[in-house]
């Protein structure tokens, strides 16, 4: 779907291609239909106008009938062009619009939460500076760049229509001017055809001038809304630690510098639009009360056609103007189409570029991890690895030249706050974009991650102990099973329900309740290797134990590789250590040593405590 016209004809060569086809050609042939009555319309109106004008006539024996038939018949052919054929058509052409849109928004959405993190790549690296409001995008662009095409589709054909029943029409109707002896009896077609021609094209040539202004105009509004949007959803994700710093006047600040833009952009697209307007109306009189009358006036004049025929002369040039100028009528639509087919074709160019992570990452950093699986006994290994932020000429912040993880080793990983804890599992995980090194993970072992930060979407309570599964793949009772050993019991009756009180289970339960409900997802699906960075921040002392002992319990084979803000970890309640070994990153150097050597730091006397961290000042601190 790369670039405008991929984006337009894919839904057509798609496996929805029939219904996508059937739709179009009943549009079309609902277009066709309507271009036919207009000129069904002309001959009315030219027939109304007759009776009218030959009301009085002596050679008129029944005025009144003759008025009234072809008033009657003119509002039938109102109708059936407007109510049968347009109204219909509508019907058809939103249906077409509702289905296209829906196959595209499944296209993206396919793409954002593939397997390859597509939505996580896009927002790192030179994308994530350049494309913004993705949202918006998939949103928003989607149903204007589906809409405008289909608009766009309609008026061509239309006018292709109009040309040719409406043109057909013209040349049956004409008749020899006087000083255009050249071209015979279709002199007055002639006449109406140059008339078009002329008038049609040059005001389309400045339609185009201001449809080009809108449509930068429309971009520059879609970023600046996009951009205001984007700080009231920071606002609402961030609304605790405003209140808690009393930002409110700063938040305030921002939103009020942002819309600054929306309002000055609001006011040029504003006038631009009225400056149209003016030009589109105007436009629209002149055609109808002077242009269309102008080419059969002169044979008119000279009594070579009669009045019933200048004004279905009038009638038909007029419809022919309306309908080429379909144009410039749907400007503005137009600008506003091609503003979201271009936020539309960028991202999905960074869809594209994407797919590719290593070589996406390798533009803007170095990016040269080679990950690797090993037979599971080996565990999980790390070599000449090293981790660095974006920039070509960056330097690495940590670095481990050797890391092994033992099948059911539980490793605590130790360093201050900022060192690379968080990075080290992330470039573990594959979501770190920039470094190098070798990273072999156990083959056929599934991974979990858990973070201290967890959202729940709103879905029923048993899918969101069953993700990443699907909530057939295990039976309710194992479900049960899960929540009662995770320390939420009290939730087995609600696991079909979606809420509490009209609440999604992201509101109704606490930090820690979110924090258990990802235990029982570990006892449930019992992953080979399980990483948890920071996964027990919300629980207090006795519930950090029985988070542990839990899957120590029932997972006895997983590999644990865990961050704590602790600096000991917590111990079983027999006093046995829960961990093997602890890594530690200090220097920008991770390095991983048995556990037991932490609990020897830990149980020094103060005394020697003090005397060892005055041997470091001194080494760490130059003599001046």
């Amino acid at each position: 779907m790369r670039g405008f016209w991929g984006l337009l004809r894919a839904y057509w060569f798609s496996e929805s291609w029939k219904e996508a086809w059937a739709l179009t050609i009943v549009i079309a042939a609902l277009t066709a239909l309507a271009s036919k009555a207009s000129v069904w319309m002309a001959e009315a109106s030219g027939e109304l106008i007759n009776s009218i004008a030959f009301f009085h006539s002596e050679d008129n024996l029944t005025p009144l009938r003759s008025l009234l038939v072809a008033a009657g018949t003119l509002v039938l052919i109102v109708i059936l062009k407007d109510a049968g054929f347009t109204g219909v058509r509508h019907l058809f052409s939103t249906t077409l619009h509702r289905k296209w849109r829906a196959w595209l928004d499944r296209r993206f959405n396919d793409a954002l939460l593939d397997a390859n993190h597509t939505h996580y790549h896009l927002q790192n690296g030179d994308a994530g500076a350049a494309l913004d409001n993705i949202d918006q995008r998939v949103q928003e662009a989607i149903k204007g760049m589906t809409g405008g095409a289909i608009g766009l589709a309609m008026g061509i054909v239309g006018v292709i229509m109009s040309v040719f029943f409406v043109g057909q029409k013209l040349l049956e109707t004409s008749t020899s001017v006087t000083g255009l002896d050249f071209f015979g009896e279709y002199g007055s077609a002639a006449l109406a055809f140059a008339a078009v021609l002329v008038y049609v094209p040059v005001n389309t040539w400045i339609a185009l001038k201001l449809g080009g202004l809108l449509e930068r105009l429309t971009i520059r509004m879609s970023q600046a809304e996009g951009s205001y949007r984007g700080a009231l959803n920071t606002l609402l994700r961030r609304s605790f630690h405003v209140a808690a710093a009393g930002g409110e006047g700063v938040q305030n600040d921002i939103h009020r510098r942002i819309y600054k833009d929306i309002d000055g952009t609001w006011g040029s697209l504003n006038r631009v639009h009225a400056g149209y307007m003016s030009f589109e109306l105007i436009y629209n009189f002149v055609a109808a009360r002077i242009v269309a009358y102008g080419p059969g006036l002169l044979p008119y004049m000279n009594q070579q056609v009669s009045l019933k025929n200048y004004v279905t002369g009038a009638e038909l040039i007029n419809s022919m103007i309306q309908q080429c100028s379909w144009f410039i009528q749907v400007m503005p639509a137009i600008a506003t189409l091609k503003a979201n087919s271009r936020r539309l074709t960028e991202l999905v160019e960074a869809i594209e570029n994407v797919q590719a992570p290593v070589d996406y990452y390798r533009r803007t950093g170095r990016s040269e991890f080679v990950r690797t699986t090993q037979d599971s006994e080996f565990g999980l290994t790390i070599a000449n690895l090293e981790l660095m932020h974006q920039g070509l000429d960056a330097k690495a912040f940590l670095s481990a030249p050797f890391l092994n993880f033992r099948r059911g080793e539980w490793t605590f990983v130790s360093g201050e706050s900022g060192c690379g804890k968080t990075s080290l599992i992330k470039a573990i995980n594959g979501l770190w974009p920039y470094g190098a090194g070798s990273i072999a993970l156990p083959a056929g072992v599934r991974t979990f991650y858990a973070s201290q930060d967890i959202r729940l979407p709103p879905i029923t309570l048993k899918r969101l102990v069953c993700l990443p599964d699907a909530p057939d793949a295990f039976h309710d009772l194992q479900v049960a099973a899960a929540l009662h050993d995770a320390g939420l019991g009290h939730l087995i009756a609600h696991i079909e329900e979606e809420s509490r009180d009209g609440q999604p289970w992201d509101t109704v339960l606490s930090g820690g309740q979110r924090q258990k409900l990802f235990v029982a997802r570990i006892l449930l699906h019992k992953p080979g290797l399980l990483f948890l960075d920071e996964a027990t921040a919300a629980l207090d002392g006795p519930a950090k134990i029985a988070f542990h002992q839990a899957i120590k319990d029932h997972c006895p084979e997983v590999t644990v590789i865990s961050v704590m803000h602790e600096a000991v970890p917590p111990r079983a309640l027999s006093g046995e250590s829960f961990y093997d070994s602890i890594l530690t990153v200090a220097g920008g150097v991770a390095s991983k040593r048995p556990f037991g050597s932490l609990l020897a730091e830990v149980t020094i006397p103060f005394p020697e405590k003090r005397r060892r961290r005055r041997r470091l000042d001194a080494v760490s601190i130059p003599a001046e």
